[in-house]
């Protein structure tokens, strides 16, 4: 997360811009398209550390964007991610 400022930001990084979780790169809602396929693809093997780090994403934004519908922020940072087919 960025604490609001561009200091240290890659052009075409699409990091988070608080305290409105926007992206500093496009302005969309963070995680934008752009964003989320390359998480997606950083992520690839490791599901489950992609789904800790966007909680840990969402834990962070429900603090900035109180006034946001808990199932809103919760579809945004992490309802996108696939969910692999369980094993028995």
């Amino acid at each position: 997360m960025t604490g609001g400022d561009e200091a240290g930001r890659l052009p075409g990084e699409h990091a988070p811009v608080t305290p409105d979780w926007a992206c500093g790169s496009c302005g969309e809602d963070w995680p934008c398209a752009t964003k989320r396929t390359r998480l997606l693809d950083e992520y690839q093997v490791d599901r489950a550390s992609l789904s800790v780090y966007l909680g840990s994403c969402l834990a962070a934004a429900s603090q900035d964007l109180r006034t946001a519908p808990v199932a809103s922020l919760r579809d945004r940072f992490i309802g996108w991610v696939p969910r692999s087919p369980r094993t028995t």
